[in-house]
């Protein structure tokens, strides 16, 4: 098998702006790594993630300190009947709901958060994620009236850009603040907890470096840590996996489940969560399904011209 794999994934439905997944998997003598930035990064935001990929396949992960990691349902814009068919489907206690996209509005966003929490029941935990999109004084009556619809929110994630919007917001609400942008793509991932502008970090391995990186800025940011995904195959799946396995404590579900967003996976051994739950691997899973999904022409050679830019930023 190849050193270098590229694969193309079609998505159930339309997620981050896409259709379909792209990455490259890359083996080395500790097993599998994966190097996926989006394709609207510069080579320079792409460093950290391909040195997430070569410590998983060169390096390996530390030893973890526990076996299985309870992991959230994610729901895309989609309607109501269907998120609550997702959530009922996914065997999660928790569920993780994207709003302030585009394409909905904030009535379309809590009738949607609603129906999650039907599907949860009373004792599920409903957060929802609006990656940035709003001003201060719309975040803060947005949140107001999707903690409504959803009878209790656990938190938002990202409901503003910047870090000084962040903490405004979060003096004038009573619902959590999680930052995730403001972490993954800060020159200084620790500023959002000095600037108290958050009461949860979330961390994603690939752009942050990896899990030792990673693990790194969990203890320096002090804040209660939720891993989630950056919509990887397995491969990189199992990479959150570890680092959400070695962290000293886990008081929040991760948003792990995403492979439940694909139509089909490199792996045989696909990182699909059962009852809620993942497990936490040694390495990542064989990519024995690659011939399936493998892109060729152009999507190859773009990929692998783009492995080599950032390669070559690295060395130099």
């Amino acid at each position: 098998m190849n050193a270098e794999l590229v694969y193309a994934v079609p998505l159930r439905t339309r997620f981050r702006g896409i259709t379909v997944r792209e990455g490259v998997l890359l083996r080395g003598q500790a097993g599998w790594g994966e190097f996926c930035p989006f394709a609207d990064y510069t080579d320079a935001e792409c460093v950290p993630w391909l040195a997430s990929a070569l410590e998983a396949c060169e390096q390996g992960w530390p030893a973890p300190v526990r076996d299985t990691v309870e992991v959230n349902a994610t729901v895309p814009v989609v309607t109501p009947e269907q998120a609550h068919a997702m959530v009922s489907a996914s065997g999660c206690r928790t569920a993780k709901v994207k709003v302030a996209d585009p394409r909905s509005s904030l009535v379309d966003d809590c009738d949607r958060v609603s129906a999650v929490r039907d599907a949860l029941g009373a004792s599920g935990a409903v957060r929802v994620d609006a990656n940035g999109a709003w001003d201060t004084e719309t975040a803060i009556g947005a949140i107001t009236e999707l903690d409504r619809a959803a009878g209790g929110l656990e938190y938002v994630e990202q409901p503003c850009r910047s870090i000084e919007e962040l903490a405004a917001v979060r003096r004038k609400v009573e619902v959590r603040i999680a930052a995730d942008e403001s972490i993954r793509k800060a020159e200084d991932p620790l500023r959002v907890a000095v600037a108290e502008a958050a009461d949860v970090a979330v961390l994603k391995v690939a752009p942050l470096g990896g899990v030792r990186r990673a693990l790194d800025v969990a203890e320096a940011c002090g804040l209660p840590c939720v891993v989630s995904s950056a919509l990887e195959s397995s491969v990189g799946i199992a990479a959150e996996l570890a680092l959400a396995g070695a962290l000293p404590s886990l008081d929040f579900a991760c948003g792990l489940g995403t492979i439940s967003l694909f139509t089909g996976d490199v792996a045989s051994r696909s990182l699909s969560a059962v009852d809620g739950y993942l497990p936490v691997l040694s390495t990542a899973p064989e990519p024995d399904l690659i011939d399936k999904l493998e892109a060729e022409g152009d999507t190859r050679s773009w990929w692998l011209d783009r492995l080599a830019r950032v390669r070559a930023l690295v060395a130099a």
